[in-house]
């Protein structure tokens, strides 16, 4: 991890900056500066309710900071000092104690019992269980999600009394834990959400999408989609110690260099997920500057290329192995991402060579080896196809979909591209008809069977962006998940990893880093496995 300054003037930046924000313009009854925190983002939320249909992972921060879960994960601190969840440590949050039965069936919570939504009513263990029903039932990525540690059915909840609840489980599974703790099993205010169901909607779905029905550590205090969302501190939360912020407001600025004349001039504090150009400047500098970058590899996550394996002609392995031996790996990481991200390709020919994800695949630019495998696949002309990108992700996304673009024409291949708004990108990834897409993502739990059961398996989840199917590496990734000797599991995780550098149905480009910039005055700062800045810890001193 690496920690540089950088000193940036461009008065017209400035000029047009402190034209979009004006840290200033707030309410008369606004709070000191150095409990208010000003977070520029390139793209905010587009749905406000964690199981709601194409909510972005943008989303997650208004989820993560206004609604408790049982539990979550602990701190840890990484070798430079920077502060870290510790994804094998499960802490106490909703629930002030839990204890999972010695057959592994299943595991008993025991309330808060002085924990309270933000409207006043108390949190019951009927509220954590329409919470979780809600998530196993409404479909899509929450109840994929859940299913990833086998919480599948509302008959597996079951409330014991008003404080205890209990979750009953089919069988032992190491992920059922830590599914519990990830952003999906928020607790609802159950009476609320129910106001505002109908017979169609029995979820509250399309209320939930503007409105919040929480009871964590931070409220809403207004949305405008596109522009900018607030937050104030829930001051009667008892679900750990009270965050020193009281104020968030998170602003979208697209333009990158706007944010940065924003940090620079001091009128905001934290950049998140800043463009690899900057950050690599700002490395560059060697200490001149006004503020910090703080960069972390985001673990198990992947920038890659995509292809539909059941469209034409990407159904054809040979194809997707030609796909793979063309992509200019090295002009992707030099100019795209400026070497801010770890190389995924170009690895050992014999890969994988540990159990570990990710780790780098065999594939290197080469032409005449790609050409090759394209005429065996009876397209020695090429053909015609589409790359599609999202625009939210547009400072990396784009300059690597033109290289791959100028890449594919040297075999014959020719390419538009496509740019999709961010807060369209998920449900045209459901949509599984964008042939070649460039994506990324991460898995929220740190095993490579978790990764694989989203990205690869045939159950074909939103993120198996591929719709990749395929029996044996079915087979192999649920085996693996539930195996309990470890030679057996790096020998099944191995073997999945092999299958999925044979079958190419996505090429892995890079491991990301998360670049975070904040002022010198931040502290607290922890990275967490959605990317999203978690309010509680951060103060400003």
């Amino acid at each position: 991890m690496h920690r540089r300054l950088f000193l940036f003037a461009s008065s017209a930046l400035i000029a047009t900056a402190t034209a979009i924000l004006s840290v200033t313009a707030m309410p008369a009854a606004a709070q000191s500066r150095k409990e208010t925190l000003v977070v520029l983002v390139e793209n905010g939320p587009n749905n406000l309710d964690i199981h709601g249909i194409g909510t972005s992972f943008r989303s997650y921060v208004a989820a993560w900071n206004m609604y408790d879960r049982l539990v979550s994960f602990g701190i840890k601190t990484l070798p430079d000092g920077t502060q870290s969840y510790d994804y094998s440590k499960i802490v106490p949050e909703l629930a002030e104690s839990y204890a999972m039965a010695p057959d592994g069936k299943s595991v008993t919570f025991k309330l808060r019992k002085n924990a309270k939504f933000h409207d006043g009513a108390p949190v019951t263990a009927h509220d954590v269980k329409w919470s979780y029903d809600r998530a196993v039932s409404v479909g899509g990525f929450p109840t994929f999600q859940m299913k990833a540690g086998s919480l599948e059915k509302p008959e597996q909840f079951v409330v014991v009394d008003d404080y205890t609840f209990r979750v009953d489980l089919p069988k032992q599974d190491k992920l059922s834990l830590p599914d519990m703790a990830v952003v999906v099993p928020a607790i609802f205010n159950s009476k609320l959400a129910k106001q505002h169901a109908t017979d169609k909607d029995p979820w509250a779905m399309e209320w939930m999408k503007t409105n919040s029905a929480a009871g964590g550590a931070f409220k809403l205090d207004k949305w405008t989609p596109g522009q900018e969302i607030t937050f104030n501190r829930n001051d009667d939360w008892k679900s750990g110690p009270l965050p020193k912020i009281k104020r968030v407001i998170i602003r979208e600025v697209p333009s990158p260099g706007n944010r940065r004349a924003l940090m620079e001039r001091g009128d905001a504090d934290i950049s998140v997920d800043m463009p690899q150009k900057d950050s690599s400047e700002i490395v560059a500098e060697k200490g001149s500057g006004k503020y910090i970058v703080v960069g972390v590899p985001i673990e198990n996550s992947l920038k890659y290329i995509g292809m539909v394996s059941t469209m034409k002609p990407f159904d054809n392995p040979k194809v997707r192995q030609a796909v793979a031996h063309v992509v200019p790996y090295e002009q992707i990481y030099k100019s795209a991402i400026y070497g801010r991200g770890i190389p995924m390709a170009m690895g050992p020919a014999d890969a994988p060579k540990e159990a570990v994800w990710p780790q780098p695949f065999p594939y290197k630019t080469d032409l005449a080896k790609a050409k090759q495998l394209l005429a065996e696949a009876g397209y020695p002309d090429g053909f015609e196809t589409t790359i599609s990108i999202d625009l939210g992700d547009a400072t990396a996304s784009e300059p690597e979909a033109v290289l791959l673009q100028e890449a594919l024409g040297k075999i014959g291949i020719k390419a538009t591209i496509e740019k999709i708004p961010g807060a369209n990108f998920r449900n045209a990834m459901l949509q599984k008809n964008r042939p070649i897409h460039i994506a990324s993502f991460g898995g929220w739990l740190n095993f490579p069977d978790y990764f694989f059961f989203w990205g690869y398996h045939g159950q074909n989840a939103v993120f198996n962006t591929m719709s990749y199917k395929n029996p044996k590496m079915d087979a192999l990734i649920d085996a693996a998940r539930y195996e309990a000797d470890p030679a057996r599991y790096k020998a099944q995780v191995m073997d999945f990893i092999k299958l999925a550098i044979d079958d190419a149905p996505r090429i892995p480009l890079y491991q990301q880093i998360l670049d975070v910039g904040m002022q010198k005055n931040i502290k607290g700062y922890t990275y967490w496995f959605h990317r999203q800045l978690d309010f509680r810890q951060i103060e400003k001193q």
